[in-house]
C-alpha cells in the first residue's frame, strides 16, 4: 500500500513523540474552531507526512477513532496534494471535533492547511473540489 500514491502507509505516518513534540515547538501554528495544525518543512524529507492527535476529552474510543479516519481520509484525499513535498503536519481535535460531518471536516481542514501555508511561505497550492476526486 505504500507504492500506492493514494495510500496512507507508515512512511506517512508521524509516529515517534519527539517527531510530534518537534513541530509543535518549531512549526507554524494555526488554530480553527476544531482543530490545532502544526506544519513544518524538511528540505531532507521528500514525503509529506502527518501525525493525528485526538484526546479523550473528545469522546469515546468509537468517536476518536472515527475521527482519526477521517482525518486520515481528508489528508490521503486532499490534503496531501496541498502541502509541498517535505512538509510535516500535526492535526490536534478540539473539543467538538467529534460532532462534526465528514463535509464539515473536510472544509474546516482544507481551509486550515491553506492558512497554515501562508504562515510556512505560501508554498501551499489550493486545491479545487474537481481535483480533490469530488464533483
Amino acid at each position: 500500500m505504500s507504492s500506492n500514491s493514494a495510500g496512507f502507509g507508515a512512511a506517512d505516518r508521524l509516529r515517534k513523540s519527539g517527531e510530534f513534540l518537534q513541530l509543535q515547538r518549531r512549526g507554524a501554528r494555526h488554530q480553527s474552531g476544531h482543530f490545532v495544525l502544526y506544519g513544518l518543512g524538511s528540505p531532507k524529507d521528500e514525503r509529506s507526512r502527518l501525525g493525528i492527535t485526538v484526546s479523550r476529552r473528545i469522546g469515546n474510543a468509537v468517536v476518536r477513532n472515527r475521527l482519526k479516519r477521517r482525518v486520515r481520509e481528508c489528508y490521503r484525499m486532499k490534503l496531501r496534494a496541498m502541502l509541498p513535498a517535505g512538509v510535516a503536519m500535526v492535526v490536534i481535535a478540539r473539543r467538538g471535533a467529534g460532532e462534526l460531518k465528514w463535509t464539515a471536516i473536510d472544509a474546516e481542514l482544507g481551509a486550515s492547511v491553506v492558512s497554515l501555508g501562508r504562515k510556512l511561505g505560501g508554498k501551499f497550492k489550493p486545491i479545487t473540489r474537481t481535483e480533490s476526486g469530488r464533483a
